[in-house]
């Protein structure tokens, strides 16, 4: 399926841009999140038409993303787990975990399908996870996994 891009998205191409994805992915999420308009002549022509306006919205968006890169970058977030005897967790750490501790922390929303890990946080320990803000903004942040100190 041929859609047109209304915005900037990373590993698929920029505003303007006509490529094929699958119809799944088309329709279910470019479509549907106002990503992508389906690649017709009018469309296309309409979006070469609106290129301008689009790209400034791009740029403010990506303003407002560097500036989350900022406050966030590099940062440590410590969580405080119970774990078994072999540091292995009761549970993951999942993406929603994470978001939520950065909104205690910095008061700022983070959506979970922005968070990136490399693996499974399970076990007491050093993660790395990136952030992806914007097409072209990524922020790393540095998460600690602590045992929990029992109360008897």
């Amino acid at each position: 399926m041929n859609v047109v891009l209304l915005e900037n998205i990373k590993n698929l191409g920029n505003i303007g841009d006509v490529v094929n994805v699958k119809r799944g992915h088309g329709r279910n999420f470019l479509i549907k999140f106002g990503k992508a308009l389906l690649a017709s002549k009018e469309n296309i022509d309409l979006v070469n038409k609106k290129k301008a306006k689009l790209n400034e919205k791009n740029v403010s968006l990506k303003k407002e993303a560097k500036k989350i890169y900022d406050l966030i970058n590099n940062k440590n977030y410590k969580f405080s787990k119970r774990s078994k005897d072999n540091n292995e967790l009761y549970g993951s750490i999942k993406p929603k975990e994470i978001s939520n501790k950065i909104q205690d922390i910095d008061k700022m929303e983070i959506k979970t399908s922005q968070i990136d890990l490399p693996k499974e946080i399970n076990k007491i320990g050093a993660y790395a996870a990136k952030i992806n803000l914007h097409a072209e903004v990524q922020a790393s942040i540095h998460i600690e996994v602590v045992k929990e100190e029992e109360s008897n």
